[in-house]
């Protein structure tokens, strides 16, 4: 079975490639703005969840590895943890 392509927005492969970096590292959604945007960057909570759910979306099935953390953000899942 072949993968099919994700058509991501430029912030959503940003915010991916954070993710992937640093699989199981948990990330407040000012620390995602702060590496997405810059340090002055001024944007709702709310504009990042908006984010990651499309990205959720565009990845499919790979969208259920990124993980909100219930009062901290959000983490992709460190498979080779099991995280």
């Amino acid at each position: 079975m072949q993968a099919e392509p994700a058509n991501l927005t430029l912030t959503e492969f940003r915010v991916l490639l954070l993710f992937l970096n640093r699989p199981g590292w948990v990330f407040s959604r000012q620390e995602i703005v702060k590496s997405i945007h810059g340090e002055n960057y001024q944007v709702t909570d709310r504009a990042v969840d908006v984010q990651i759910v499309g990205l959720r979306k565009k990845l499919g099935e790979a969208g259920d590895l990124i993980e909100t953390v219930r009062g901290l953000g959000y983490r992709i899942k460190d498979v080779r943890r099991g995280d």
